[in-house]
């Protein structure tokens, strides 16, 4: 079994160690500061009372896997690790500093999994003495819940470091996906940047409201393709009528460089949605707790499967 250890005491780091000791496995957590580790201690607690208050998990469940964390901030912890998951901020610098601490104290054989959403995996591999087993595992926030994980690899990646990465992923029941090659947003945050681009171009158009495009989007996209894939679902129906809608809702969407320039700039500048600081929605008026379990909500049966300590 992997000798696992999470490098980053942010939200992903603390939601990725939750899903480890969850399913019974050690886990160390690396950090900078106290005042990170202790915040990484408060999100875990959390997340695990608000598995107990959902009925999936009860305080003996919580208190073993608590049992499992060993939280601090000496990068010498990793001594005998032989897996690092790496959630550090998106920086050159923080990436290289977690390689080389990798490469001084964890095991000879131990690969790094980095989290990262927007970093290409050749410019990551060029920041670590150990390219062969450096990899991207990036997942979904909240990270415990959501199950999908996209594996990236790049040039020198070796082939055991892939096949390692997925029966420890298959271990923590997570859904896979590989790419061959790094791009720009991988697969996910592709798709949901074609939906957001084209959600903004339309509230600017004054066609419809954020409330309605989520209420779409929730309502049709996101229940149409939750059971069947979406190409699935396209070769079901035949690309006969798909290729007659392309052609009459291509030509107006949000696609080329003026209309997503008009977009970038809105964000940019404020000008999209209310009020400063309220974006799309005010949130002054919405339920914090209420929002967190609703974004938890579609993932809940999954951790039915979780192998739980106590």
């Amino acid at each position: 079994m992997e000798k696992i250890a999470v490098y980053g005491s942010g939200t992903i780091g603390s939601c990725q160690a939750t899903l480890i000791i969850g399913h019974g496995m050690p886990c160390t957590v690396i950090g900078h500061s106290e005042k990170g580790l202790e915040r990484c201690r408060k999100a875990i607690a959390q997340n695990w009372d608000d598995l107990i208050a959902e009925g999936l998990a009860t305080e003996a469940n919580k208190e073993a896997a608590l049992a499992l964390l060993y939280v601090t901030n000496d990068p010498a912890a990793l001594a005998e690790h032989t897996f690092i998951f790496e959630a550090v901020t998106e920086g050159a610098d923080e990436k290289k500093a977690v390689y080389e601490a990798a490469a001084k104290y964890a095991s000879a054989d131990a690969i790094v999994a980095s989290c990262s959403s927007s970093m290409d995996a050749e410019v990551l591999a060029k920041l670590s003495p150990c390219p062969e087993r450096l990899l991207i595992a990036h997942p979904f926030q909240p990270v415990h819940m959501l199950p999908l994980v996209e594996v990236v690899r790049h040039e020198r990646t070796e082939q055991s470091a892939i096949d390692r990465t997925l029966a420890l992923l298959e271990q923590l029941h997570r859904q896979v996906v590989v790419l061959n090659r790094s791009v720009p947003g991988l697969l996910v945050n592709r798709f949901a940047q074609a939906l957001f681009r084209e959600s903004i171009y339309l509230i600017e158009q004054g066609v419809t409201t954020a409330a309605d495009i989520d209420r779409a989007v929730k309502y049709a996209v996101g229940m149409r393709y939750a059971s069947i894939g979406l190409l699935e679902y396209f070769d079901a129906v035949g690309f006969g009528l798909e290729s007659t809608i392309a052609q009459n809702v291509y030509p107006d969407l949000c696609g080329t460089r003026e209309l997503q320039k008009t977009v970038l700039d809105g964000l940019a500048s404020g000008k999209t949605g209310q009020a400063a600081g309220q974006g799309l929605y005010d949130w002054s008026k919405k339920d914090s707790d209420d929002f967190r379990r609703r974004k938890q909500s579609p993932y809940f049966a999954g951790v039915k499967e979780w192998t739980m300590p106590g």
